[in-house]
């Protein structure tokens, strides 16, 4: 297990320096001049090349690379165009932002989706598979941004039940300590702020949930199906043991591999692609701030924001890997 798990961090080398350099070059064919756009239009053009020299701007392409490179090595992520503050420093609570709430979603997306999965191939061809799976198709077809408006119109507008953007009370906001504001909010002890930050929380968890959420039960049931054909489940079945007994003791442990497989990449996805979920609900994540360096042809933050959320995708895929000989001992790794 211990070489194996070397052996993945090692291949990270080469994956990250590829993800790199694609994004380098990418993001340096985007039209636009990034001193033209921080000092104005009406900037004149020997300011604009004063800063592109600053900048390093006027630099070779290979050899601006490559002092990128360098920096990445050595821990720096480089400094903001726009704000000049050093983007190891800045980040972290756009970064802690999308954690929550992707760790919310896909909290949601589990308990859900393996449950109605469960139930539904449990009760094959009833009117409880019928609806979830449909409900399940509904899930994946239905557009994010559709959805989280029309939550906000239904219990922001109309029921007021729940904010409709943001993600605490601007009137009382929480004092950070690590930036993840429901343990923030229970290490000071505030539950009146804790109360508040999950029904900030709600409504774009739930729009950002529903595609995994469809997903994960459609694996489920599909998984569980082909498991329970088994002759230990026909047996267990005719021992009379109860349907909880099956499903959680045996069928399920069996069942799991794809579905450990399906959540790993949806965290994934969850962390990268929580852009538009952010934007609905004017959430502070880092999907928001890779966005608004885009707009800005901020480079360092770009390349930096793509690159943090490439490394934790890969070490969410590893960390999947490694669950699968923790739940099927069959499975071993040298």
């Amino acid at each position: 297990m211990l070489t194996y798990t070397l052996r993945r961090l090692l291949m990270l080398i080469p994956v990250l320096l590829g993800m790199a350099l694609i994004v380098f070059f990418i993001i340096h064919a985007i039209p636009g001049d990034p001193a033209q756009i921080i000092l104005g239009q009406q900037a004149t053009e020997e300011n604009v090349e004063a800063l592109n020299e600053q900048l390093g701007l006027n630099e070779p392409l290979y050899v601006q690379f490559f002092s990128y490179l360098g920096n990445i090595l050595t821990g720096d992520l480089g400094e903001s165009f726009q704000t000049n503050n050093a983007i190891s420093e800045e980040v972290w609570p756009f970064l802690a932002a999308t954690i929550e709430l992707s760790f919310v979603a896909m909290l949601i997306a589990i308990v859900i989706g393996v449950n109605a999965g469960i139930i539904s191939a449990w009760f094959q061809n009833s009117w409880f598979d019928y609806s979830a799976m449909l409900l399940a198709l509904i899930g994946v077809s239905i557009p994010i941004f559709w959805l989280g408006l029309m939550e906000q119109w239904a219990f922001s507008v109309e029921l007021n039940w729940l904010p409709s953007s943001g993600r605490e009370n601007v009137r009382d906001p929480v004092e950070p300590i690590t930036h993840l504001f429901l343990i923030d909010t229970l290490i000071q002890g505030r539950l009146d702020q804790f109360v508040d930050v999950v029904r900030h929380l709600i409504l774009p968890s739930v729009a950002l949930a529903t595609i995994p959420m469809a997903i994960i039960a459609r694996i489920t049931r599909s998984s569980m199906l082909e498991v329970m054909k088994s002759d230990y489940i026909r047996t267990a079945r005719a021992k009379g043991m109860r349907m909880f007994g099956v499903v959680y003791k045996h069928s399920l442990k069996n069942a799991v591999i794809p579905v450990l497989t399906i959540i790993g990449l949806q965290t994934g996805l969850l962390l990268g692609g929580a852009i538009l979920t952010e934007t609905i609900f004017s959430w502070p994540g880092i999907g928001r701030y890779i966005y608004g360096a885009i707009d800005a042809r901020d480079y360092p933050v770009i390349q930096s924001g793509v690159l943090i959320v490439a490394t934790m995708f890969i070490f969410i895929n590893l960390i999947v890997d490694l669950l699968y000989a923790a739940v099927d001992p069959r499975i071993k790794y040298h």
